[in-house]
């Protein structure tokens, strides 16, 4: 089956919904499928205003047409709700062709914590995008709940998982020149992310965060005691995970997580608030802690041993969630 995914995040940006296509796209095409995708690689582009390191497809809808005219796909999926999100949803409408969207990030929340804007502005835009699909894709039922009360139709589960070859157990030596015991982030170092219910903790030992983004350099200065890391690769990045002593997620608005999946691939343990994401990944195994006291929910972390974490992870199997995505696609 020819598959067209229509994504405003790709390479080379370093985000969540990047990692979840990408190996989406690799497990689609090791199962017999074509897989085309457009990203804003294809496009002239302009930065994101306030998150520059997003760029964002300028005038995309010609070239989107004509990018789906020849690649003839038997079912499009709508990843993104950005301007190439807009330009195939506007195609598919004009053609008769159905498509699928996906939920994966919490733009009514991230647009009204940056912009200030009621909450319920950002959510009628997107119950507007995703209105017309025919299935919207969401990671958790913690979300379908929430899109159920926004009033959201067509929901379909679709889970998201780990790589389990790239993220394993690689030793502790990476953070040693650090005092121990390691508390770790990793992800996107933006203002919905709540980084200050992280680094405000007093703990013991050392903070580490492991990414970009817009927020970075004022939480570096207002953090000075904490190490602000790039990781250059899975590879690299997989040793970051694997060198710390417990993982710390402070989001109150993820949909997911998934880099708490590849912490816990790791064999290190997650501390986080109860919430929606860590809920649905964490819940009440034996891999994490989660509590409304994230400092307690952090030091309890370093009691847990590597064998649960490894445990829970091995349970999100990339494989079944390539079918999962098939099974939830509109074929024309």
């Amino acid at each position: 089956m020819k598959i067209a995914v229509v994504s405003d995040a790709w390479h080379p940006q370093p985000n969540g919904v990047v990692r979840v296509l990408s190996t989406l796209e690799r497990e689609l095409t090791a199962a017999g499928h074509r897989v085309g995708v457009l990203g804003p690689d294809h496009f002239h582009t302009m930065p994101c205003p306030t998150y520059p390191e997003i760029p964002l497809a300028l005038f995309p809808a010609k070239r989107t047409a004509a990018w789906l005219k020849e690649f003839a796909p038997d079912a499009i999926h709508i990843a993104t709700e950005g301007p190439l999100g807009w330009a195939a949803r506007a195609w598919c409408s004009k053609h008769g062709r159905r498509f699928t969207t996906a939920y994966h990030t919490k733009f009514p929340q991230y647009v009204s914590a940056r912009s200030r804007l009621p909450l319920a502005v950002p959510v009628a835009l997107m119950r507007r995008f995703h209105g017309p699909s025919a299935g919207v894709l969401v990671p958790t039922p913690a979300v379908l709940a929430e899109l159920e009360d926004w009033r959201f139709a067509n929901l379909r589960q679709w889970s998201h998982g780990v790589d389990t070859a790239v993220f394993r157990p690689r030793g502790k030596v990476v953070f040693d020149y650090l005092p121990r015991p390691v508390f770790l982030y990793v992800g996107r170092v933006t203002i919905d992310k709540n980084l200050p219910a992280f680094l405000d903790l007093d703990l013991p030992g050392s903070k580490v965060v492991v990414g970009s983004g817009p927020s970075r350099d004022a939480l570096m200065r207002r953090y000075p005691e904490a190490h602000f890391i790039i990781a250059r690769g899975d590879e690299q990045l997989a040793g970051y995970y694997s060198g710390a002593d417990a993982f710390v997620f402070p989001s109150r608005t993820d949909t997911f997580g998934l880099v708490m999946l590849e912490s816990l691939a790791c064999g290190v343990p997650v501390a986080a608030f109860p919430v929606t994401g860590p809920l649905d990944v964490i819940g009440g195994s034996a891999a994490g802690v989660l509590s409304e006291d994230l400092r307690a929910a952090a030091l309890a972390a370093l009691d847990i041993p590597p064998e649960p974490c490894l445990a829970h992870s091995a349970r999100f199997s990339w494989a079944t969630v390539a079918e999962q995505f098939v099974a939830n696609l509109a074929i024309d």
